[in-house]
């Protein structure tokens, strides 16, 4: 096999003119020139010429633009050589394009971040552009996997249609079977006119299902016959509607576990999840925090607060935070420190202060010495009961979960937002934990 080379767009059309090759590995960047935004006339001349992408621009926007040219493929700097020659045995058999190269502003893009840990998520959303397969996106709260969901959408091909979400966690069990397939009138006490469900809504668009993980099984069962069929009717309704609609579902919890305990169904979890994306907590793409910190500063400043920058000494302490609530987490502080700074420099001070503030609830070694040995105790206990061996899991969580509940809820003074930042989840999450627990936000203030 005879391999050629150059490094400009110009020489790189010449040798292609020639018709003989079977190939193209091309980098973006090609001297001055873009090596994605010319790829247009080598599809031009032959649209079956595989094209292998590789760049040190590691974002969406160059895996979007390279899947959207028809790229075989696409590999972020640095990569693994045996996978680069793997993938060009396979790219030796032609395929057409479907799609022509839009130019994407990063801006505009709503997933910041060039990490290894962010490449594979990138590479996964442009492989999905193009079809109807049906997502499950895996990650901690307050990791973005509603970004994810609508970045599949508007940058796909059913961009034109709506995105439609749906939170499981937040919708009363007796009401979201007419919130997802919608209810005729007279359906239900309350039901006085007839109304479309989300399915509806979101026609020739993405329904998705977040937090789908905390969905009642008589859902689960409705919702798989949809699936399955591709038709629903409302509630209290007769007729048949032909469902026209992409699936993306989200889920911070174990599904396997869930499945065990009889939670969720493992038919519908196969359904759901045909291509699953799991997002990486913010503690394992450190390196990414300095680009989101500053894409959120610019962010506040177009959402009418005052400019701020952050000092690179702020910027280290930011980077070595632990970050338990994820990306949210870093939003939000960004946001208080934007409206709470006087300067107009962010420094390490500043940034200290606000995170301590955040955390002031952490103790020193000699009390969580203390803690681990009160866990102990009462794991042990739990563990003396043999018939519920199986259970030890969700028993210890009921133990701890609840005190924690009621602390930082009194820590908030019974502001359910100001503890569900506290806590790095979303606030129906919190919402309904109080519920199950019969907690009542009132008593803690």
């Amino acid at each position: 096999m005879a391999v050629d080379s150059c490094k400009s767009v110009g020489d790189r059309d010449a040798l292609l003119a020639s018709g003989k090759y079977d190939l193209l590995v091309t980098d973006v960047g090609l001297g001055e020139e873009d090596g994605i935004a010319t790829l247009d006339v080598v599809k031009a001349r032959d649209p079956d010429l595989p094209i292998i992408v590789i760049s040190a621009q590691n974002t969406l926007n160059t895996a979007v633009r390279a899947s959207e040219t028809g790229a075989f493929e696409y590999f972020p700097k640095p990569f693994d050589l045996d996978e680069l020659v793997e993938v060009v045995r396979q790219a030796m058999k032609p395929r057409s394009s479907e799609l022509q190269a839009e130019n994407l502003e990063e801006d505009n893009l709503p997933l910041v971040g060039r990490s290894p840990a962010m490449q594979d998520v990138y590479r996964m959303i442009a492989r999905l552009l193009r079809n109807d397969l049906s997502v499950l996106i895996l990650g901690e709260s307050g990791t973005g996997k509603e970004l994810v969901a609508e970045a599949i959408h508007t940058l796909g091909h059913r961009k034109a249609g709506p995105f439609i979400p749906i939170n499981m966690a937040a919708i009363p069990t007796d009401l979201i079977e007419a919130e997802l397939f919608g209810h005729e009138k007279g359906a239900f006490t309350g039901a006085v006119n007839s109304a479309a469900g989300k399915f509806e809504q979101a026609q020739g668009g993405t329904l998705f299902l977040d937090e789908i993980g905390d969905m009642p099984m008589h859902a689960q069962t409705r919702l798989l016959r949809a699936l399955q069929s591709g038709e629903i009717n409302r509630v209290g309704g007769k007729g048949l509607i032909k469902l026209d609609v992409r699936i993306i579902a989200a889920t911070n919890q174990d599904f396997l576990n869930l499945i065990e305990q009889g939670k969720f169904r493992e038919d519908l979890y196969y359904r759901i999840n045909v291509v699953p994306i799991e997002l990486p907590p913010l503690r394992d793409r450190a390196s990414d925090v300095p680009a989101l910190a500053n894409h959120f500063l610019n962010l506040a400043v177009s959402e009418g607060l005052p400019k701020k920058v952050l000092t690179n000494e702020g910027m280290e302490l930011l980077s070595r935070h632990s970050w338990r609530g994820n990306v949210r987490e870093l939003k939000n502080l960004i946001y208080r420190l934007v409206v709470t700074a006087r300067e107009e420099e962010l420094s390490e001070t500043a940034v200290r202060q606000i995170i301590q503030s955040e955390h002031s609830d952490e103790h020193d070694d000699h009390t969580l010495a203390g803690f681990s040995d009160r866990v102990r105790a009462v794991i042990g206990d739990l563990m003396a009961d043999k018939d519920q061996a199986n259970s030890l899991y969700v028993r210890a969580l009921e133990k701890f979960e609840r005190p924690m509940l009621e602390e930082v809820l009194r820590k908030a003074n019974g502001n359910q937002i100001k503890a569900a930042n506290m806590l790095g989840i979303n606030r129906n999450t919190l919402r309904k934990k109080l519920t199950e627990y019969g907690i009542d936000p009132s008593q803690s203030r």
